[in-house]
């Protein structure tokens, strides 16, 4: 099977901040300090901001995209972490640190054509009862009935976007993706807007093994 990603389509610039990470930071903050996290994995992890916040926080910081500008930015942004060119259909032996305390991949999965390689990938990296923490936009009955009556549906799916969302994920079926490849769903939050209307959402894991 060829499989391929958009990643490496994605051209990153100097001085271009996520709007995403301000609502992100917070939430992923809190799990470090909860659970003790010293290494993490950023998978997808862009140009390095959200690794650099992290790593701010005292914590080793791993990197990895498939986009060569992103590595590049990364590497400037964030100067204290490492950083892979790597997506997530490559080899996990490629990254030389063994086991990480846990994995974030943020505003990812949603691009990915085969969305089980990604939990795989940092099942791969992650050591026994480690925490894989996914963003993504969120999709439940009442924010898809909302687009629905505004007649929104062609905006929000966004079909000129060039390497755009191409899965779009409620709570459930991300919630069945992680149990299915092997981790315990431990905590969930909605991040933007108001409750039930969310930007997007945060689930994390724990892998079982």
């Amino acid at each position: 099977m060829n499989k391929t990603t958009s990643g490496d389509d994605y051209k990153f610039h100097a001085g271009y901040e996520p709007h995403t990470n301000k609502l992100f930071e917070p939430v992923i903050s809190r799990y470090i300090r909860d659970h003790n996290v010293k290494s993490l994995l950023d998978i997808g992890c862009g140009n390095g901001t959200l690794a650099r916040d992290i790593a701010a926080r005292g914590v080793a910081v791993v990197g990895m995209d498939p986009s060569e500008s992103g590595i590049e930015e990364a590497r400037k942004n964030c100067p204290t972490g490492k950083f892979y060119h790597l997506g997530i259909y490559d080899d996990p032996g490629e990254i030389a640190e063994k086991e990480f305390d846990m994995a974030v991949s943020s505003e990812v999965i949603e691009h990915v054509f085969y969305p089980r390689e990604l939990p795989r990938f940092a099942s791969k990296k992650l050591r026994s009862r480690g925490l894989l923490l996914l963003t993504t936009p969120y999709h439940g009955y009442l924010k898809n009935l909302a687009i629905a009556a505004l007649g929104k549906w062609d905006h929000h799916h966004m079909v000129f976007w060039d390497g755009g969302h191409i899965k779009f994920w409620s709570r459930a079926t991300l919630t069945r993706l992680l149990e299915e490849e092997g981790f315990e769903v431990i905590g969930f939050d909605g991040c933007g807007r108001a409750p039930y209307l969310w930007e997007s959402m945060i689930l994390v894991g724990r892998k079982k093994a």
